[in-house]
């Protein structure tokens, strides 16, 4: 552990480029902990606080401006890839949505403080059409308070800061061990919330594509609900002909006035078909039995030749 400590004085500042880098690109690293205890290092004069503050705001631009590029490229491809990595799947990436649609580049402020919503907010903004001027002046700002709250935090408790540091040097392997336990901790809680959340949308009906084309093709006329948000419908405009437009939050109190004497095929374009499952879940809960999720959602409604609108 002391070696660890050592290695944190010797390379400070590069540490806290390289994992805050890295966590703004995504990968699950402690930036915001380092940030506190490197903080608590230039107190003692050990590190330049203001060399950290600039590498990390560094760090947050270029990061955040990988998924800025990804999501002007690739758009709804890359808003699915998150969905497939989120938590609770497409929910973040749903809150991300609702604040640049509602905030514009205002939203990047204060989604640096939500996690989950943070690496979503730089590619949804990037889809959605914001200019890289914007984007990085923004961006700029938010990467801003977001580090100097750390640091700042860092620089208040600087004394209790160096106490766990001593202390983490003279336990050696038990703090490491502790260390590792808690990181295990973690995981196992996120592994659980994400089956329990398998658990609750696994139960929902589904329909395969050729099942819904014979309904269609038959006459039976099956309503379609695209139950994506207004953000990824922004994003990725394509939609079935004749669907009704409900977000997942809407669908409880549409409920009622659905028809229950169609089969109503509800769909989305994540991974898993996780959000029209689980509105599936919720119109059940409400009498609705007559509902299915499409399997493959809209991706895979076109990629068997299917008709769309909006392309």
């Amino acid at each position: 552990m002391r070696s660890l400590i050592e290695l944190l004085v010797a390379h400070g500042v590069l540490l806290v480029f390289l994992v805050t880098l890295a966590a703004r690109a995504g990968a699950p690293l402690p930036a915001a902990p380092l940030l506190v205890v490197a903080g608590g290092l230039a107190a003692e004069g050990t590190l330049s606080g203001w060399a950290v503050l600039v590498v990390a705001v560094l760090a947050n631009i270029a990061g955040d401006a990988v998924w800025f590029v990804a999501g002007q490229r690739q758009g709804h491809r890359v808003m699915k890839l998150l969905c497939r990595i989120s938590l609770s799947p497409d929910a973040c990436v749903r809150q991300s949505e609702g604040l640049i649609l509602r905030w514009g580049g205002r939203a990047l402020l204060a989604a640096k403080f939500l996690p989950g919503v943070s690496v979503v907010a730089a590619p949804m903004a990037g889809a959605l059409g914001m200019s890289w001027r914007r984007f990085i002046a923004y961006d700029f700002v938010a990467g801003l308070l977001w580090s100097g709250a750390f640091v700042l935090l860092g620089l208040m408790l600087s004394d209790q800061i160096q106490q766990v540091l001593d202390m983490l040097a003279g336990a050696g392997y038990v703090a490491l061990a502790a260390l590792a336990l808690i990181v295990a901790g973690l995981i196992l809680r996120r592994w659980w919330q994400r089956r329990r959340f398998a658990r609750r949308t696994r139960g929902g009906r589904r329909i395969s594509i050729a099942e819904a084309a014979a309904l269609q093709d038959q006459g039976e006329a099956p309503v379609f609900i695209d139950v994506r948000a207004a953000g990824g419908r922004a994003v990725d405009p394509r939609h079935i002909p004749g669907a009704l437009l409900l977000e997942i939050d809407q669908i409880k109190s549409h409920a009622a006035s659905l028809p229950r004497d169609r089969e109503l095929i509800l769909y989305c374009n994540c991974p898993n078909e996780v959000t029209a499952a689980l509105a599936v879940t919720v119109l059940a809960e409400a009498g609705v039995t007559r509902a299915r999720a499409l399997v493959g959602g809209l991706d895979g409604w076109v990629g068997a030749g299917r008709a769309v609108v909006g392309a």
